[in-house]
């Protein structure tokens, strides 16, 4: 059943009055000393007060965090709740690192597995990766981490025996989002058991895209860019490692809009790999995904510059989409990718899914009956209607061109390619 709520792009400054309200008694606060300090060495000793631990791991380093924030500090424009909801997320990620390696130490035997293959979905944002995911999510031979895990992939309390708070933590981190952003929903569905983005394990080492998607953070944004990424890529692996060692399956499947730059860098971490990239016009995925971006920002600051935004995401779109693209044509790197476009997707995804299962012995009746109960159990517009568009946004189609006209020929290709291959 949809709903029938609508969510304007344009609509994103309208805060909640007690939100408002909260984060301006706060502010005035602030000469009485109630300003929350954000600092990389108050936050580790934060974090290891917290778990009662001490190593973070040889392979820690502590220049991402303290780029993401002298960024923060400098650049973001946090208020008071914002600044609150800072804090105690660097300091839970702090923390994941820490249990993370608690457990590699009393259990050797977690990162001497293979880790498993994956097919990893990549296209960008709003191009039908979540419904992709989610969909895949209902095929029992995959592995896949639920919102309530990738928030917290490592228990909260370590001791054996111990209760699992991880479930009522995310159902409290949901409803507050909700609560801050109530449009939110629309754009993107947070739902605890339904898979997440496990860019979120790259955030677990503070190199991830996850900060400039919240929060105006351009110089560490330009600093990520330029850095190598393997470190972030190869405890990501570890992590997963982990996951498959307390729920094992057959395959991961994986999304983030993240890997498009770095699939050389999943080529040396990883190990059998499928790449699934979902098209979708270019010109509706980007001001879906700004829409989703400045929604963000509300979480977070009252100064919500929605120009820096479009400007760095539009050419960032671009930028990754190049590198896909590249990496793509080298060698035989094409035939690790299997093509979906997004208005096929939402027509009839199960034909599209067929697409995917030929490599893996073809689609039985179980799994498609499966996953046609998941698109039952999870209409399209469940949350309500998501309403954007270029001209919100002070885009033309010709600025979009600027970065993408060689991906949307490209798309036009493939899209050729594969309507010449299902005639035959």
């Amino acid at each position: 059943m949809t709903n029938s709520r609508i969510t304007r792009s344009t609509d994103f400054d309208k805060r909640p009055f007690w939100f408002r309200t909260l984060n301006g008694v706060w502010k005035a606060s602030y000469p009485l000393g109630t300003r929350i300090r954000l600092d990389k060495d108050d936050l580790i000793r934060r974090a290891r007060k917290k778990t009662g631990l001490q190593s973070l791991g040889k392979d820690f380093v502590d220049e991402p965090l303290e780029r993401l924030i002298r960024s923060i500090n400098e650049e973001a424009h946090l208020h008071p709740a914002g600044r609150f909801i800072t804090r105690e997320r660097l300091t839970g990620l702090l923390g994941i690192r820490l249990r993370a390696e608690y457990f590699f130490s009393k259990h050797p035997e977690i990162l001497e597995q293979e880790l498993y293959p994956a097919w990893i979905i990549v296209g960008i944002q709003r191009t039908g990766t979540t419904k992709l995911q989610r969909l895949l999510s209902a095929d029992p031979d995959h592995r896949l981490i639920p919102s309530w895990e990738v928030i917290n992939p490592v228990p909260l309390d370590i001791r054996e025996n111990a209760a699992d708070r991880r479930i009522a933590v995310a159902k409290t981190a949901t409803r507050a989002v909700r609560m801050m952003s109530p449009g939110f929903y629309a754009i993107h569905p947070l739902e605890i058991f339904e898979p997440e983005e496990d860019v979120m394990l790259q955030e677990i080492s503070f190199m991830s895209t996850i900060p400039e998607a919240m929060m105006q953070v351009p110089s560490y944004a330009q600093w990520l860019e330029q850095a190598d990424q393997l470190p972030a890529y190869s405890y990501a692996v570890k992590l997963l490692k982990y996951l498959q060692w307390v729920k094992p399956a057959r395959r991961w499947v994986l999304k983030s809009p993240h890997h498009l730059e770095f699939p050389d860098l999943i080529e040396k971490t990883f190990g059998e790999v499928r790449y699934i990239w979902p098209h979708r016009n270019i010109y509706e995925s980007v001001p879906s995904f700004l829409s989703m971006v400045t929604y963000n920002h509300t979480i977070f600051s009252s100064e919500v510059n929605r120009e820096a935004i479009t400007a760095h995401w539009v050419r960032k779109n671009g930028y990754m989409l190049q590198k896909a693209m590249d990496y793509r044509k080298k060698g035989n790197n094409d035939q690790k990718f299997t093509d979906l476009f997004y208005h096929d997707v939402m027509k009839d995804p199960i034909a599209e899914l067929s697409k995917l299962y030929r490599y893996n012995g073809g689609l039985t009746p179980e799994l498609m009956t499966r996953f046609l109960q998941h698109e039952k159990d999870h209409p399209h517009r469940k949350y309500g209607t998501h309403q954007y568009s270029l001209a919100d946004f002070g885009l033309t189609e010709a600025d979009i061109d600027r970065y993408t006209a060689d991906y949307q020929q490209y798309m036009l290709t493939l899209y050729e390619r594969q309507k010449r291959t299902e005639v035959q």
